[in-house]
């Protein structure tokens, strides 16, 4: 792993011992809260909610997503919300992640591929974890995101800061009267993960830098922070998941 004030790059050939107690530490915090409650039970409801999405977009997303918030989480990045939707057994929060860190809000868009999509890059998923979140913010999408984020800062559970739930209402309140902001006045953290195909490729981060300030050049925000994951298999999740 190698990271910078801007840039993160994370490798994950496989799941080691350090990785699994990461995991093990930070697995209930994102997927229920501030809970004590069985690690495997809360297993078991991701297994429930993955298993029929398996071989599908929606099993990719979720897993690169999972691997993001635990990187963010271990490094101190405060989650305001839960991994799961509050309404149903989804993944869907209008936004992918709003965080609390040195006392700034942050909100995260992660976008996920396989390396075997013609043209894939981290830079491309970049670009469209930017693209996505810059259009969220300008209204341009059907249902309100600051309202799904209000309900997440709202539960009793998550124990968001007080002054990040008003901010998220104040908000929620203006896009309801159509008054939408740039996402030049936010902090944001687009994600990309990559999965290779079994065949595991370290990541050159070095050019990986190179290219993705060139991509980030033509961004506009306050702060942003990118964080590009490559793991070896969509597999090694599933490992961890049904392995005690």
């Amino acid at each position: 792993m190698k990271c910078g004030s801007d840039l993160c790059v994370i490798d994950i050939e496989n799941i080691d011992t350090t990785l699994k107690t990461v995991l093990d530490n930070k697995f209930i915090k994102i997927c229920e809260g501030n809970v004590s409650v069985d690690l495997n039970g809360v297993k078991q409801r991701v297994v429930n909610y993955l298993a029929p999405k398996k071989g599908k977009t929606l099993e990719m997303g979720a897993i690169a997503e999972f691997f993001i918030h635990l990187y963010l989480n271990e490094v101190g990045f405060e989650p305001q919300f839960l991994f799961f939707n509050l309404e149903e057994n989804s993944i869907k929060k209008g936004f992918d992640g709003y965080y609390f860190h040195n006392a700034e809000e942050w909100i995260l868009e992660s976008k996920s591929g396989l390396i075997s999509t013609p043209g894939i890059s981290h830079s491309s998923k970049v670009k469209e974890s930017y693209n996505d979140l810059k259009a969220k913010l300008a209204g341009d999408v059907k249902n309100n995101p600051w309202r799904e984020a209000y309900n997440h800062a709202s539960h009793i559970d998550v124990g968001a800061n007080v002054g990040v739930r008003a901010n998220i209402k104040k908000f929620t309140t203006e896009f309801d009267n159509k008054v939408y902001h740039k996402i030049d006045d936010f902090n944001i953290i687009p994600g990309s993960t990559i999965f290779l195909n079994g065949t595991w490729n370290a990541t050159d981060a070095t050019a990986l830098e190179i290219e993705i300030e060139e991509a980030i050049s033509k961004f506009n925000f306050k702060k942003i922070k990118i964080v590009c994951v490559t793991k070896k298999s969509l597999d090694l999740f599933w490992q961890y998941l049904t392995t005690p």
